[in-house]
């Protein structure tokens, strides 16, 4: 166990209190649920960047951390279509997304190749944090973030289509050599 792999596990560790504070009704439970989703956020930028930084790349967090990350984002979301404040379809595409790319993952490490965040999957992952940040925000403060939401989703939902798609096009030659 090293720093970033503890981070990795604080951010697993904070999932249950964040849903916690967006599923039960309490006072300032809203903000309270807002700073643990940003503390956990700051984790996932912390782990990868104190891995490099200190040659502490272990193949547990290379696991860990995108799993992590995926539980956060999946778990809050799906948290908020049970308070039906998105609908269960964006959640859908982005799910199928993350099982899409954990598959491919998986079957092109049996070759050897590891497959590195790109461009477009560094963007997913932030505009879907920022979709996170959106729903948390307008429970921990009041204001109508109804045309944010109508706006955000639909930019999150392609942005998350075409880092699946990007994916799977740059290592098309490798899959059909397997396949």
């Amino acid at each position: 166990m090293n720093w970033p792999n503890g981070l990795t596990l604080l951010r697993i560790v904070l999932i249950p209190a964040i849903l916690y504070f967006v599923l039960v009704p309490g006072p300032h439970f809203g903000m309270i649920a807002l700073g643990l989703f940003a503390l956990a956020a700051l984790t996932d930028a912390a782990d990868g960047y104190l891995a490099r930084w200190r040659r502490n790349e272990t193949n547990l967090g290379k696991f860990a951390d995108p799993i992590a990350d995926k539980i956060l984002i999946i778990s809050v979301l799906l948290a908020f279509v049970q308070l039906q404040e998105i609908s269960a379809v964006p959640v859908i595409v982005i799910i199928a997304r993350e099982f899409l790319v954990t598959g491919l993952r998986t079957v092109i490490s049996t070759q050897g190749v590891v497959l590195e965040a790109s461009l477009w999957g560094k963007l997913k992952t932030l505009s879907q944090i920022g979709l996170v940040f959106v729903l948390l925000s307008q429970s921990a403060f009041p204001w109508d973030a109804e045309g944010v939401k109508a706006a955000l989703i639909p930019i999150v939902v392609a942005v998350t289509v075409i880092s699946g798609v990007e994916y799977f096009y740059r290592f098309r030659k490798l899959l059909r050599k397997l396949s």
